[in-house]
């Protein structure tokens, strides 16, 4: 019992982790129907600008604050400069346009800081907390508060706002949005600025116990990516349900059957969403009239 809560507790940190990276994923999807595959190097940039800030004296809560605002306005430059100008290309071209951003995120960042891994102290301390047995590091929790708190924002934001529900009428169809007077380019720049704000402070919750460099985000990306599509492209609730199961997935694997096969999981989930349940546990089916 003790081992099996230890791997859920393990899988539900990490899930946390995959959670609020799908989340971003979600945030441009529904403004733009585009699959934002740079949403990894957001949550690299938020870790690695906060390591350096603080290693250069800047109190922590500054310099995460610095790295999130920064990395929002990353989100908003790779929007202006790569995104907008494509906007009427064909959806595949923007998500091979979200994939060389990528490529130029990671290769700046290695050449602006460096190549080695880092961290900085928890934020309540590494005394582990005893929970049925097994162990909780503090750090943990605040990745699944804050997995939970970015859920509850941008389910309200799309649901009680009307900035949220001009995202979402942008992503339904940006020529009606435009004739009721909602101004896409600000709804896109927003979109942007949110999800990339989001993944870095998933960078910064999670440095403290996986440490971060400059070659993370691929993996986080195309985890976060198998996330959003098990719960449902699209819908906030899937994306955190769907990073906390694809967290579980892992763990579960890594402990009963071998730690090798642990990564493959994220795929063996994209392939079985893909051919079984393209919508996803809580995606919309559509139909097409004729």
């Amino acid at each position: 019992m003790p081992e099996l809560m230890q791997f859920i507790l393990s899988g539900v940190t990490v899930g946390a982790v995959y959670a609020l990276v799908a989340l971003g994923f979600t945030i441009i999807y529904n403004a733009s129907d585009v699959v934002n595959f740079a949403q990894g190097e957001f949550v690299m940039l938020g870790g690695m600008v906060t390591v350096f800030l603080h290693d250069a004296g800047q109190p922590l809560p500054l310099a995460a604050l610095i790295a999130i605002v920064a990395v929002a306005l990353t989100g908003i430059i790779l929007n202006k400069l790569a995104i907008e100008p494509a906007r009427k290309a064909p959806v595949v071209s923007l998500i091979i346009i979200t994939i060389g951003a990528s490529i130029f995120i990671r290769g700046v960042t290695q050449n602006v800081f460096d190549k080695q891994l880092h961290r900085f102290p928890a934020f309540s301390g590494d005394q582990p907390i005893i929970v049925f047995g097994a162990t909780i590091l503090p750090q943990s929790l605040w990745v699944i508060a804050g997995a939970v708190l970015v859920f509850t924002a941008l389910w309200l934001f799309f649901t009680r706002t009307l900035t949220g529900k001009a995202v979402l009428a942008t992503s339904n169809n940006r020529l009606a949005a435009q004739l009721v007077g909602i101004n896409t380019n600000w709804v896109m720049a927003l979109s942007f600025a949110l999800s990339a704000a989001i993944g870095a402070l998933a960078g910064i919750l999670m440095t403290p116990i996986t440490m971060t460099g400059y070659d993370i985000g691929i993996a986080l990306a195309l985890k976060g990516f198998a996330a959003a599509m098990l719960g449902g492209m699209g819908n906030p609730k899937g994306a955190l349900v769907g990073g906390l199961l694809l967290g579980i997935f892992e763990a579960l694997s890594a402990g009963f059957i071998s730690s090798q096969y642990k990564d493959a999981v994220a795929f063996i989930v994209i392939l079985a969403v893909l051919f079984m349940m393209p919508q996803g546990l809580f995606g919309r089916t559509f139909t097409d009239r004729v």
